[in-house]
């Protein structure tokens, strides 16, 4: 069996995230896989997300050893994935999704924190969900690794911090967790929970072999997410949120895929909120209905408001 080699981020949740990857790839096809560290942007510069330039900042590294074969394929968190395509780049596989949700890490739920309390997040999509929820918060902008964020509040400096609930519970930190937020409390980014495996698109064995990981369910419901994002033309610094699952509406008419999206204004105080549902095989199609939706309704104006 080929020995293959796998290109990740150095933090406890990329080499966590890519270690599952690794051991899953291995049981399902023989192929030993071996983790290579490596270093982007994102994970040298001090900036919040926003303000370098979105998301690409942590993938773009990765895909510079793909593209120049020091690794074979690399593994990234694909709410972290730019919607654009990259050339020469295949999105082979998205395995099946972990919990969504966002969680709130503190000593308690949203609703017990003081008048006024600190709370950290480093993305604008939590930021005005939170103001939406709790208009008198001290929502704080920070960045930084899990272990980094979570000290925070140890500290004392912060009241409590937003952070995605499958990264928590992959790097064995829910004991961190004061509340899961359900979707209709605060929409998740598209993508979250999910991962994304992505090889060159002239390696015609790997698109094989990383192919047995893709879960056909988990990659309708995160097509629908992003292409709702892409066709808002809005990245890691709009307020927008999306969540779709595949749901039995009626037992003789199988599974149908629902997809609820948002785009929220900065203070929190207006939201465009608006669901659709559809076949799964329709996912790319309902995610650019429910954004022009969103369009007609002032979408645009939200966003410009950033």
């Amino acid at each position: 069996m080929t020995r293959l080699s796998l290109g990740t981020r150095k933090s406890l949740m990329a080499m966590t995230q890519s270690g599952l990857v690794a051991e899953a790839l291995t049981q399902a096809t023989g192929h030993d896989v071996d983790l290579v560290g490596v270093t982007t942007e994102g994970d040298v510069s001090k900036a919040l997300l926003a303000q370098m330039g979105g998301t690409g900042v942590f993938v773009n590294g990765l895909r510079e050893k793909i593209l120049s074969g020091e690794v074979d394929f690399a593994v990234h968190s694909l709410k972290d994935l730019p919607t654009a395509p990259a050339e020469g780049i295949t999105l082979v596989a998205i395995p099946e999704r972990d919990d969504p949700r966002d969680a709130l890490c503190g000593p308690g739920k949203l609703a017990e924190l003081p008048r006024g309390a600190r709370v950290g997040t480093g993305s604008p999509r939590r930021v005005s969900q939170l103001r939406a929820l709790r208009p008198d918060l001290d929502v704080v902008p920070i960045r930084g690794n899990a272990d980094t964020r979570l000290g925070k509040v140890t500290s004392g400096e912060l009241d409590a911090i937003v952070l995605a609930n499958a990264g928590l519970v992959r790097i064995g930190r829910t004991e961190s967790i004061g509340q899961v937020f359900s979707p209709d409390e605060m929409l998740p980014a598209p993508g979250q929970g999910a991962l994304a495996l992505e090889c060159r698109s002239d390696r015609t064995d790997l698109l094989e072999i990383l192919g047995v990981l893709d879960d056909p369910a988990t990659r309708a419901a995160v097509t629908a997410e992003r292409t709702v994002l892409a066709v808002l033309e809005a990245g890691c610094s709009a307020p927008v949120g999306a969540f779709a699952h595949l749901e039995v509406v009626r037992p003789d008419e199988g599974e149908v895929l629902g997809l609820t999206a948002a785009v929220i204004s900065h203070d929190g105080t207006r939201q465009l909120r608006l669901s659709a549902s559809g076949h799964p095989d329709r996912a790319e199609e309902l995610g650019r209905e429910l954004a022009r939706r969103l369009f007609e309704q002032g979408a645009a104006q939200l966003m410009e408001e950033q």
